[in-house]
């Protein structure tokens, strides 16, 4: 224990246990006020309401591209889709022009659209809440579009990327149930 009482763990082993949960990467991007485009790579996002439609993710408080993000109010999710590892790795380093030799393009919005990723998920900022050493964002959806062509999303498992197993050309027999499950919005649900 620690003198505040809080018990002592060990950040190591915090991240080997946490590293069990296997999670999605996406890039985080807006523009600056210069209009410079500018973003991250992101493990910590999640959907967080159907009504109103939130989603969240968590910046740490050193970041450059979340305070663009906060000045802007706006951003852009990006869902990574399998073949898109190296364009990972350029948005989760320090490189200072992460977009140069990346296909994107401007969307409606006026944010910076990586071109090829799963899914896009265009949002204005909610509000922040203090997460410890990292914020919690959380962004109203404005518009949402998934990939024609991409249909494997980039995972992340014990610190390194990782797949999912080959597609399956029929529905897994519980499909209907989990659908359900994810969509259901009664006030018992307890999610």
């Amino acid at each position: 224990m620690t003198v505040d009482g809080e018990p002592e763990i060990d950040p190591r082993a915090f991240r080997n246990v946490l590293g069990q949960f296997t999670t999605g990467i996406t890039v985080i991007t807006t523009f600056t006020t210069e209009h410079t485009p500018i973003g991250f790579a992101c493990q910590s996002f999640a959907a967080l309401s159907l009504d109103p439609p939130l989603v969240l993710f968590c910046p740490t408080k050193q970041s450059r591209s979340w305070a663009a993000i906060e000045e802007s109010g706006r951003f852009c999710v990006h869902v990574l889709a399998e073949e898109q590892r190296e364009l990972c790795a350029r948005f989760g380093s320090r490189e200072p022009d992460k977009f140069a030799d990346a296909a994107w393009h401007t969307s409606d919005l006026d944010l910076p659209v990586l071109d090829g990723a799963l899914a896009t998920i265009e949002c204005l900022v909610d509000r922040v809440v203090d997460g410890g050493d990292h914020y919690i964002a959380i962004g109203r959806v404005q518009t949402l579009a998934e990939s024609p062509t991409a249909d494997r999303p980039l995972l992340f498992y014990r610190g390194q990327y990782t797949a999912i197993e080959p597609a399956k050309t029929t529905p897994a027999p519980w499909r209907a149930d989990l659908d359900h499950f994810l969509t259901t919005t009664t006030l018992d649900t307890w999610l």
